[in-house]
């Protein structure tokens, strides 16, 4: 059976469209466009809320007109309009929901409502080698560091989390110490090629349970950042130059390190035989390398999500829509706000007339 969703993605500082066909187990990205706000964010060292909800209606009317001369669709050909209504910035994702929620009403099709988390999950379907779930997915972004169990019938279980930073938000704020231009990920990959990762330990943090002993799978880059900070104070307090490439080495590994053994044991300890890696910093290069390698030696299968739907885009929402429909006459209702924050394990309180939000 074919089916074919619009959908819109506005969770942060990425303006994006997208349709997306599915026939069978085949996903097809008919078009696929994103207005980034990175260079303009730049010069603030971060996201601002307030600019990116404005640049999100300026740049939405273009995208859509692209997105449907491009793909070649009709309306009248769509199953659903579907976009990211949590977790992110509550002005941006309004104007994502709004615009869905306006055109279903206009045009007459079901509209479905996207958890962001469920997006990068899915955005390994538009893979060609997908694994069978179930099947434990890294995801490690800016703001989401998380292991994933992901079962048959879109069911996710978490078993593994940050406890502070993102890894995506330590690239950011250490790409600052460091001179480095935003978005850190990026910018510490490229100059890290160039240094040497060994020459700075930095620590590999982890979390305490209360009753004593350490979580297995869980993350923290807090004290990472830190470690860094001062050996960049100690550093310049003896006015010796400033080791760059080696200090984003040596950091890019610490952080990869870490991704990797836990990911691993996790998958291990729960007998799941393939791990799937998605999410902006599944982009680094350093951590595929490393990721590939101890899993070869630990027979476990890896699968990363295509390199241009690692990050914020609008294709993943139409596959985790698409996903939604192959369960069933599936629907978000229309009176469905947005929320900052929402569980990915309620995901699918998100369906049907009563409203979590």
């Amino acid at each position: 059976m074919m089916q074919t969703v619009l959908s819109l993605e506005t969770s942060c500082d990425e303006t994006a469209v997208a349709v997306v066909r599915r026939d069978g187990e085949k996903f097809q990205v008919l078009a696929n466009f994103i207005a980034s706000q990175a260079e303009e964010h730049a010069q603030w060292g971060g996201v601002v809320p307030e600019i990116a909800s404005r640049r999100h209606l300026e740049s939405m009317p273009l995208l859509l007109e692209k997105a449907i001369e491009k793909s070649g669709i009709n309306f009248s050909d769509l199953d659903a309009v579907a976009s990211t209504v949590t977790p992110g910035l509550t002005g941006a994702l309004l104007v994502g929901s709004i615009t869905a929620r306006t055109l279903a009403c206009l045009h007459n099709v079901p509209f479905l409502a996207i958890h962001h988390l469920e997006g990068h999950l899915s955005s390994v379907l538009l893979s060609d080698n997908c694994p069978k779930q179930p099947y434990l997915v890294l995801l490690v972004s800016g703001g989401h560091t998380e292991l994933v169990k992901v079962d048959k019938g879109m069911s996710f279980q978490r078993l593994g989390r940050s406890h502070d930073d993102a890894a995506g938000e330590a690239f950011d704020k250490v790409a600052r110490l460091l001179g480095l231009s935003y978005p850190g990920g990026p910018a510490i990959q490229a100059i890290g090629k160039l240094g040497n990762p060994l020459r700075f330990t930095f620590p590999r943090g982890r979390v305490s349970k209360p009753s004593g002993g350490y979580y297995p799978y869980d993350f923290s880059f807090s004290g990472l950042k830190t470690s860094v900070m001062r050996k960049v104070d100690s550093i310049n307090k003896s006015s010796k130059k400033l080791p760059v490439n080696d200090l984003a080495a040596s950091f890019e590994l610490a952080v990869a390190d870490v991704l990797v053994e836990r990911s691993l044991k996790c998958a291990i300890d729960h007998d799941l035989s393939s791990l799937v890696i998605v999410g902006g910093v599944a982009a680094n290069s350093r951590l595929r390398e490393l990721m590939q390698k101890k899993a070869s030696e630990n027979l476990v299968n890896i699968c990363f999500a295509p390199k241009k739907f690692c990050t914020d885009n609008a294709a993943m929402i139409g596959a985790a829509a698409l996903s939604r429909l192959k369960n069933g006459n599936i629907f978000s209702s229309i009176d469905l706000g947005v929320s900052g924050r929402f569980p990915l394990d309620q995901a699918k309180l998100l369906y049907g007339q009563d409203i979590p939000f």
